[in-house]
């Protein structure tokens, strides 16, 4: 029996699918036509061309399989609406669809995230419902997910959600890339001199979580928050790239009041400009940098056994590893 992994293109999907295969799982992939795969080369994967709007697509990809792992998602702080709803609201509403109509579906793991919460002041746990504050990813993220706990309620599947905070590690995009792009730049800049706690999970960290979640027959029904535990600062964090990439030590820093105005200046900016390329602020942004993302996972670690094996040292270093490769 096959397992269907989705985003596999990008980075949490694409290590899932890697993970999987050395594990010796049968892996299925729906991947668009034109994105690069070229990550899992030489990892023995089917590969299914089509994606969350095309129903003949899913219909082959999640024939006869047992687990679908849902991680593709418009996960950008700055897109067209329609984007993170096509990706986000329909495409989840798609899939599950498909999935209901497979005899042999054992568990749907579902991808959400801890801005489901609409990012409080204080971290919570997996009790506090969901939250729509206004921004595109949390509405459309929170609009998924609800769509998830229908498909159980109203049609028996068997599902698990996952609700990870920030994760890090080679081949990131957000937390990785960018942020070395802009601290050699010398353009990183941290929010109240960066005392937040980050809420950093490392992607293989992440991986091991998922997979025990989808497992575990007493987690279904069921939605766990995913972070290491760690308590690490985005200003040690940003620190840490900084020093094992032999760059500055990021020194611009804004409060969050002013940050949150210039962001909503920028957006409303480009908005009506219609500039496509990302503001150098976002409202996003400043919600992650500026609050506590530490979200408790003390559920995960006690109904699954959590345990995250890669620690911040060792997630920097692999990331720094693979950023160096990146500049070479």
């Amino acid at each position: 029996m096959a397992v269907l992994v989705t985003g596999a293109t990008g980075f949490l999907g694409g290590r899932l699918a890697q993970v999987l295969a050395g594990r010796g799982a049968t892996v299925r992939v729906l991947a668009r036509p034109r994105r690069s795969l070229q990550h899992l080369s030489g990892t023995p994967v089917e590969v299914i061309h089509g994606d969350l709007a095309a129903l003949d697509s899913l219909t082959r990809a999640v024939h006869g399989v047992t687990h679908v792992y849902h991680c593709a998602a418009c996960s950008t702080d700055w897109a067209p609406w329609r984007n993170f709803y096509e990706a986000n609201v329909d495409g989840v509403k798609n899939l599950l669809d498909a999935a209901a109509r497979v005899d042999s579906l054992q568990r749907f793991l579902h991808v959400s995230t801890t801005d489901v919460y609409g990012y409080p002041v204080v971290p919570c746990d997996e009790s506090q419902p969901l939250t729509d504050v206004g921004l595109p990813y949390n509405r459309t993220k929170c609009q998924g997910e609800e769509a998830v706990w229908r498909a159980a309620r109203d049609r028996g599947l068997p599902v698990t959600v996952v609700r990870p905070a920030t994760i890090y590690g080679p081949r990131s995009k957000d937390f990785a890339l960018e942020i070395a792009q802009l601290i050699r730049q010398g353009w990183m800049m941290v929010i109240d001199g960066g005392r937040a706690p980050g809420g950093f999970c490392y992607v293989d960290n992440a991986v091991d979580a998922i997979l025990q979640a989808a497992s575990h027959p007493q987690t279904i029904g069921c939605a766990y928050n995913l972070a290491d535990g760690t308590g690490v600062t985005w200003r040690q964090y940003v620190d840490a790239l900084a020093d094992g990439l032999g760059e500055r030590r990021p020194r611009l820093n804004m409060s969050a009041t002013a940050a949150f105005a210039l962001a909503r200046f920028f957006e409303l900016a480009y908005g009506a400009l219609r500039i496509s390329m990302r503001p150098l602020l976002t409202r996003h942004a400043v919600q992650l940098l500026s609050r506590n993302q530490e979200y408790p996972n003390l559920r995960a670690r006690q109904e699954f056994g959590f345990a995250p094996a890669v620690s911040f040292e060792e997630g920097v270093r692999r990331t720094v590893e693979w950023l160096k490769l990146q500049a070479s």
